[in-house]
Parts: structure tokens; C-alpha cells; sequence
């Protein structure tokens, strides 16, 4: 059995998700945030950090969203649905490139954009040269993103692979952030993925 801490209104619900895609059992430790929407101190018990999505499972504990899909499709995906075969080499590394893109480039922009629209709704001035970066470097991730969609109904071809799962987390944060609506292709994309049963499903467990 697989124990997820989950933190309500944040990224671990597409944790959730990989679980449900891959039909896999579970159990759900669930965390509510605090007034300024910061994870509870309990939630350390769990991890040092503070943070989700952890998950507990063949006696360890695991923490990043990227090291718990490759850990769960290596060793709870036999039939191959959501990665390919390590032994196909050329599609292993595009599946590892593209599961580890959405935290390790994608990410930090957004959250830059997000924190200061939330200095500036709480009276703040922000900075200038945070808020240029963040829009300049957000325009060249989601361009870079719908360029490398293209015309695919799934980033890796006519399959839900793993690193779509990040993708759609990282499309939905662009959309709550408003920078979505330039990137049609984007948003038809997330549209069908979080229309999934599994999606929808994750999404009732967790309460988002």
C-alpha cells in the first residue's frame, strides 16, 4: 500500500493522478495550509522539508514529483503505459528530458510571476526587474512548450507518458496565472487531460 501526503491546492494532486493513471492502491494523509497558504508544521513529520508531494511506499520514504514517477513506472508499470522501456535508449531519454523539464526549467518563472502578483495584490510595488524576467522567461517556456506539443494529442506521441503529467501541472499553473491565452494548443491540451478519469477522480480524493 502507498501512503501519499497530499497538500491540499498545490502540485501533489498530479502525483495523485500518476497513482490513479497506473491503477495502483493507495491511502491519502491529507494537509490543510495555514493562513498564508504555507504547508502545516505536521507535514515536516513526514519529510524534513515540509513539502509534498511525499510518499511512503516498500518501507521508504520519497519526495520529488520527478524521482516518484520514475520510481513508481520502473517498478509498478510492467506493461510499459507510462514510459517507455529502459531498454529503448532514444525514448528513455526524451522521456526522462521531458519528465524532469516541468520542475527543473518550467517551474521557477511561474512561481517568480505568482509571488509578485501577490506582493503587488497585498499593496506591494514589486520589482521591475523580477517582473521583466518572469515575463520574458515565461513567454519562452510555453512557446517552447506548445512548439514541442505541436499537433500531438500527447507530448510523446499518441499515448499519456508520464512527463504529461508534469506538463498539465505546469499548462494549469499557467492558466490560474492568467499568461495561458496566447497558447491555444496548450490549453485544448490540459483541457483533455484534466478531463481524465484519473484526473477527475484525483482530483475528488484530494480536494485539489
Amino acid at each position: 500500500m502507498i501512503l501519499i501526503h497530499h497538500l491540499r491546492v498545490g502540485r501533489s494532486v498530479f502525483t495523485v493522478w500518476l497513482i490513479e493513471e497506473l491503477g495502483l492502491d493507495y491511502e491519502l494523509k491529507i494537509y490543510d495550509r495555514n493562513e498564508m497558504g504555507r504547508a502545516p508544521p505536521e507535514l515536516k513529520d513526514a519529510h524534513p522539508l515540509g513539502k509534498s508531494p511525499v510518499i511512503e511506499i516498500d518501507g521508504q520514504t520519497l519526495a520529488e514529483s520527478g524521482a516518484i514517477a520514475t520510481y513508481l513506472t520502473d517498478y509498478y508499470d510492467p506493461e510499459n503505459t507510462l514510459a517507455p522501456p529502459q531498454s529503448d535508449k532514444a525514448a528513455r531519454l526524451s522521456w526522462l528530458q521531458w519528465l524532469h523539464y516541468s520542475e527543473g526549467s518550467a517551474f521557477a518563472p511561474l512561481l517568480i510571476k505568482m509571488l509578485l502578483m501577490r506582493e503587488t495584490a497585498a499593496g506591494g510595488a514589486g520589482s521591475p526587474l523580477l517582473g521583466m524576467f518572469s515575463e520574458m522567461e515565461v513567454a519562452l517556456q510555453l512557446g517552447y512548450m506548445q512548439d514541442a506539443l505541436g499537433d500531438k494529442p500527447f507530448l510523446l506521441g499518441d499515448t499519456l507518458q508520464a512527463p504529461d503529467i508534469g506538463f498539465t501541472y505546469i499548462c494549469a499553473m499557467a492558466d490560474r496565472l492568467g499568461v495561458l491565452e496566447n497558447y491555444p494548443k496548450l490549453q485544448a491540451y490540459a483541457a483533455r487531460n484534466m478531463a481524465r478519469p484519473a484526473f477527475l477522480r484525483a482530483a475528488e480524493k484530494t480536494g485539489g
